[in-house]
C-alpha cells in the first residue's frame, strides 16, 4: 500500500458505487465498481454519456472479467442504469483479463465495436486461446528458469497459468478499430486524447479530457498500489520497469489536480505528486534489488521474499515473481547487474 497516501486528496471521500450501480463523477461521467475474484477485489469502469454513428447511447471504458457474478450485475445496469439507452462502443484500456474479458458478450448483445490499441488486441487473441509460447508448457519453463523449485508452488502455478486468462476472457471480439497515441477521439460532448504507455502492458491506453481535466487511468496510475510491472514467459527479456517508468512522464504534461479516474481504488487528485511517488518507489527496490546482488547471485523467486517480505498464492506468485525479474531484468540491461545461466537451468543475477 502506498505510505504516502495521505499527499492525494479524493474529492468522493469514502464513496463507493454498489456493483451493478453508477455514480456520477462528472457530468456525464459515471463509475461502475464491479468485485473481482482476486485479492485486488474490484475494478472500475467508466460509461461515458455518447451519441456514436448516429446512436445515443454509451462509450464503456473497460469491462470487467467473464464470470457469472459480474454478468450478473451486467444485467442489473443494463436493466436499470443505462437510461433505456444501448451501449454502442466498448473502449478497452488494455488486454487484461479484469478490462477485456466481458467485452465478447457486450460488444455482441449491443453490436458495438471494440476500440483498443493494435498491441492490446493482439495480447488479447494470443493469450485466449493460449497459442505455442504463451501455453502452460512455456509458463511452466519460464517459473522453473528463474528459480521455482519443483513441488506444489510450481505445480499450483502452472495450473494457474493453464487456466488463469483463458477462463476469463474466454473469448475476444472477432474484430476491432484501432486506437494509437495522442489520438483524439471524441464521446460526447468531450475530446478524449489518447496517452499511450507500456510496461504493465503491451500498448495501454489511457484517455485525457483537457477541456475538464479529466485522466483515465486505467492501471498506468493507481492511488493505493503500485501497478505491477511484470516480466513474462512470452517476453523474457523484457525492459518492463524502465518502460513503465519512461512511460509515465506522458502524463506530466495533464494538470496537476487533474480527477484521475484509476482502474482501481478511489478518484483522487494529486496526480504529479502520485508519479514522483511512484519513480520513489522503485528506485527503492531497485536499491534493494543491487544490494542483495553485491552479496550474492539470485534468480527472480529468491528475489520475491526480499522485496515483498511475505508468502504469495499462485496467483499473486505469478505476478511477483514476475515484478522480481522486471527489476533484475532493469538493473541488467543498465549494465549494473551481469547475467548468467547456471549448469541447473536456472538464471541467475549478481553485480557486474
Amino acid at each position: 500500500m502506498n505510505p504516502h497516501e495521505h499527499e492525494l486528496s479524493y474529492p468522493f471521500d469514502d464513496t463507493l458505487p454498489e456493483p451493478g450501480r453508477r455514480l456520477q463523477v462528472a457530468p456525464g461521467v459515471f463509475w461502475l465498481r464491479m468485485p473481482l475474484p482476486f485479492a485486488l477485489n474490484h475494478i472500475n469502469l467508466w460509461l461515458l454519456r455518447d451519441r456514436f454513428r448516429g446512436r445515443d447511447g454509451w462509450t464503456l471504458i473497460d469491462c470487467g472479467v467473464a464470470t457469472d457474478e459480474l454478468r450478473g450485475h451486467w444485467e442489473t445496469v443494463i436493466a436499470e442504469e443505462l437510461e433505456g439507452l444501448p451501449i454502442v462502443r466498448v473502449l478497452c484500456t488494455h488486454t487484461h483479463p479484469d478490462h477485456v474479458g466481458l467485452a465478447r458478450m457486450l460488444c455482441d448483445r449491443f453490436a458495438a465495436p471494440l476500440w483498443m490499441t493494435l498491441g492490446e488486441y493482439a495480447m488479447g487473441r494470443i493469450l485466449s486461446v493460449a497459442m505455442p509460447g504463451a501455453d502452460p508448457e512455456a509458463g511452466y519453463r519460464h517459473y522453473r528458469r528463474n528459480g521455482m523449485a519443483e513441488g506444489p508452488q510450481l505445480e499450483a502455478l502452472g495450473s494457474r497459468v493453464r487456466r488463469h486468462f483463458p477462463s476469463l476472457v474466454p473469448e475476444m471480439p472477432q474484430s476491432f478499430r484501432r486506437i494509437g497515441d495522442g489520438e483524439a477521439i471524441p464521446i460526447g460532448d468531450r475530446t478524449w486524447a489518447v496517452i499511450v504507455g507500456t510496461g504493465h502492458s503491451p500498448e495501454h491506453a489511457a484517455l485525457f479530457s483537457e477541456a475538464d481535466g479529466l485522466l483515465i487511468s486505467g492501471d498506468m496510475v493507481l492511488p493505493r498500489i503500485s501497478t505491477n510491472v511484470s516480466v513474462f514467459d512470452l517476453e523474457p527479456e523484457a525492459n518492463s520497469l524502465t518502460w513503465y517508468l519512461d512511460s509515465l512522464r506522458r502524463f506530466e504534461p495533464c494538470p496537476a489536480d487533474a480527477l484521475v479516474l484509476p482502474s482501481h481504488g478511489r478518484p483522487f487528485r494529486g496526480l504529479h505528486r502520485r508519479i514522483e511517488q511512484l519513480r520513489e518507489h522503485h528506485d527503492e527496490r531497485l536499491a534493494v534489488v543491487a544490494a542483495a546482488c553485491r552479496e550474492q547471485a539470485h534468480h527472480a523467486a529468491g528475489m520475491v521474499p526480499i522485496l515483498f517480505g511475505r508468502e504469495f498464492d499462485a496467483h499473486q506468485m505469478m505476478f511477483a515473481l514476475g515484478e522480481s525479474l522486471a527489476h533484475l531484468n532493469a538493473l541488467w540491461y543498465d549494465g549494473v547487474l551481469r547475467r548468467e545461466t547456471g549448469e541447473d537451468g536456472v538464471v541467475r543475477f549478481r553485480a557486474a
